[in-house]
């Protein structure tokens, strides 16, 4: 008997569907063909196994106390999860009957174990082959189940994802009965949970929130002046240029190169106006812009927070349904952003569709240059999935709702600018240079708009009034300066989160990673969490009281503050936990050690436990008046040593900053509220140099900002970093 196991029942109905009949339903299996063809169709429902709970392990486990951690598993066991038992004893029955079986997990890591655990759990010699649906229309479904693969193909998929499940449980049991006791001990209620994906991710919130708390505005000042050609064969045209500071100015710039001194930027224009002056540069071109390439799920849930504001999980769920019930999309849970080549000669087929299921998009399907073949297509580029597209199905089963209205269309969108042409940019620069100053003037429009006429625009709050186009001056021609002006601006905080720059941030996490090498490295993975997982990531730090919605922002709430405070640094960071992810990708590749990685995480999470249990957490009973730690700007605490009572960093052992207890008032102005950095925002710290005191960061060598030091106090003119 030939036996295949799908993911779910929805893709095991469309893989009986696609196989011969007569079909015969039974109880968690569905029977296709008869005689030599025939063939039987199962389904798991999600995970039917799950890990083992600690009282699973040793029956001292299922309490929580803190001298039983860490909880390491000498042999990993799976449990049959409740609720779905019935359909785990089904397939146990079939697999034991099978000849062959076909596994049809989803294209995917956790699609690959799912099937892989049960086949494990239950013992089979029969040989396994593998195919990969990523379209549910029955044409679809057939090609891939002509297109079986050895199993085998697949186990380092498998390994990956097994060394995920089990680092999950190693984590998160450990660190929240670790975290969680500590705060009991302190009076506190609740459960403290601990994830390797989900901490980091409040970590980004918290961090944002503590940097617009701790935001101080500064003025800053722009200069732009009006010039006219003055020779009558030149383009007579006005135009207005912003001032370019030189090296001259250094020291009166921020890190952005922004003016801060009002009396020199009013000496500046005043010194321009009415002089002459000449062009120094004249650059203008015609740039081809090609059209991004189609949707992958965190690409599609970003795109769609911004324009529709949907949570991440909405559209994940809205797009399920797009796949599972209507079968008008691909594949969603898809990392991938290309197409496979074969994919091409199906580029008819899909535009007839979606003119039909999406009459508003008749005309760009019509208008559809079918000769056209973009980047997209490439094989080297697709893996076990590719790009969310829409399928060749012409109608949905029943009406789509809004919000699966507008994903239809957005993804439809996506797919039919590969048969646009390129939109083609008109860019233009002039720099004119009066006496030592600089200007410099630049415009871009859109020529051709080409793929953007699809594009789909936010509505704005207000408009943008377009700027005139420049005038076609060459070099060297000469201007006359006829106004010149000061405007005063003020530095500005970032917004807090939302749901699209939040998954933003997990996409692309390695712009907040301060190490360049670890940052490199971390460009070529996925970032935190997987395609799949990232909306639910979000959504349980909601139900667990870490995030709150403040209308479309996320912010931290003061639970998950106290947290990510009392945590290790680098459990709250996404360093590591994003290392982790390309450890699984190595993993995956065959290149990395899944017995290494868990080894490793061991021992890591051993030393998380060896804190001090009075530091785990910090005591809401403590004063937080008493002085700051000079190396790191955290709250000192009273602590008893060999020589007596001293102030020690809150922070210990992650920082050893220590002072005298009568050092009530240091000269380094520790004693003060701490001054954001206005590089990165870490603390400023007060230090005595050669030429005296300056204000430096905390997180000195990483950022090497330094501020001059007025009277004991941060000067709000910067000195040039070091």
């Amino acid at each position: 008997m030939r036996l295949y196991i799908a993911e779910k029942p929805s893709l095991a109905r469309a893989i009986a569907a696609a196989l011969p009949g007569p079909h015969q339903k039974g109880q968690g299996w569905i029977r296709c063909g008869s005689g030599d063809e025939a063939a039987t169709v199962s389904w798991c429902i999600g995970h039917l196994l799950e890990p083992a709970e600690p009282g699973h392990y040793h029956p001292g486990w299922k309490k929580w106390r803190i001298e039983d951690l860490p909880l390491f598993p000498e042999r990993w066991e799976l449990v049959p999860k409740e609720g779905v038992r019935q359909q785990l004893a089904v397939l146990e029955s079939l697999i034991r009957q099978a000849d062959l079986i076909i596994h049809a997990g989803d294209p995917d890591r956790e699609g690959q174990l799912l099937v892989d655990e049960v086949l494990r759990h239950v013992g089979t010699q029969a040989p396994v082959q593998r195919v990969l649906i990523s379209d549910l229309t029955p044409a679809a479904v057939a090609r891939a189940l002509r297109a079986p693969r050895d199993n085998r193909e697949f186990r380092r998929l498998s390994h990956s994802a097994l060394a995920r499940q089990r680092a999950d449980w190693l984590y998160g049991i450990n660190l929240t009965r670790f975290y969680t006791l500590s705060y009991q001990q302190q009076g506190e209620q609740g459960v403290y949970s601990v994830g390797r994906v989900q901490t980091p991710v409040l970590g980004l919130v918290v961090a944002r929130d503590q940097t617009i708390e701790n935001f101080q505005a500064k003025p800053y000042f722009r200069i732009e002046a009006s010039f006219r050609a003055t020779e009558e064969e030149d383009d007579p045209r006005p135009f207005t240029a912003r001032w370019l500071p030189d090296e001259a100015f250094q020291d009166h710039l921020d890190e952005e190169n922004r003016l801060l001194d009002r009396a020199l930027a009013e000496r500046i224009a005043g010194e321009v106006q009415g002089r002459p002056g000449a062009i120094v540069e004249s650059r203008f071109r015609d740039r081809a812009e090609a059209p991004p390439l189609p949707l992958s799920l965190s690409a599609l849930q970003i795109e769609a927070a911004r324009l529709f504001r949907m949570g991440a999980k909405e559209v994940l769920d809205t797009a399920q349904s797009l796949y599972e019930r209507h079968q008008l999309i691909t594949y969603p849970r898809s990392d991938c952003r290309h197409l496979p080549e074969e994919q091409f000669q199906q580029r008819q087929q899909v535009i007839n569709a979606i003119a039909r299921v999406a009459p508003e998009l008749a005309g760009p399907c019509q208008n559809a240059d079918l000769d056209r073949r973009s980047a997209a297509w490439n094989d080297k580029e697709v893996d076990a999935h590719h790009a969310i597209i829409p399928t060749t199905r012409s109608a949905a089963r029943g009406t789509l709702t809004p919000a699966e209205t507008r994903l239809y269309d957005l993804i439809s969108r996506y797919y039919l600018m590969q048969f646009s042409a390129d939109a083609i940019h008109r860019e233009g620069r002039l720099t004119v240079r009066v006496a030592e100053h600089r200007f410099r003037a630049s415009e871009s429009a859109v020529a051709e708009p080409g793929w953007k006429t699809l594009e789909l625009k936010r509505r704005e709050d207000r408009s943008t009034p377009e700027k005139p186009p420049l005038p076609r001056l060459d070099t060297r021609a000469p201007v006359l300066c006829e106004q010149a002006g000061v405007s005063d601006h003020k530095t500005q905080p970032p917004q807090h989160f939302t749901d699209a720059t939040l998954l933003s941030a997990m996409t692309n996490i390695a712009r907040f990673v301060a190490d360049p090498e670890l940052r490199k490295t971390l460009r070529e993975t996925d970032g935190l969490g997987t395609e799949a997982t990232r909306a639910a990531i979000i959504e349980t730090l909601f139900k667990r009281d870490y995030l709150f919605r403040e209308g479309r922002f996320i912010r931290a709430t003061d639970k998950g503050k106290r947290l990510i405070e009392a945590l290790p640094e680098s459990v709250g960071k996404p360093d590591r936990t994003a290392v982790w992810e390309a450890t699984l990708e190595s993993i995956r590749r065959g290149e990395g050690d899944p017995r290494a990685f868990l080894t490793a995480l061991q021992e890591e999470i051993r030393e998380f436990l060896s804190t001090p249990r009075d530091s785990a957490v910090p005591d809401p009973a403590e004063p937080a008046a008493g002085p700051h730690c000079p190396k790191c700007r955290a709250p000192m605490v009273e602590r008893e040593g060999r020589f007596g009572r001293f102030y020690a960093c809150s922070r210990y052992p992650r920082c050893t900053g220590t002072r005298p207890l009568e050092d009530t008032a240091p000269e380094d102005g520790t004693s003060q509220k701490p001054v954001p950095c206005p590089r990165c925002f870490s603390p400023l710290v007060r230090r005595q140099g050669k030429k005296g005191w300056f204000w430096g960061c905390s997180n000195f060598p990483a950022c090497r900002q330094t501020v001059n030091d007025l009277e004991g106090v941060p000067d709000v003119r910067l000195r040039k970093a070091t």
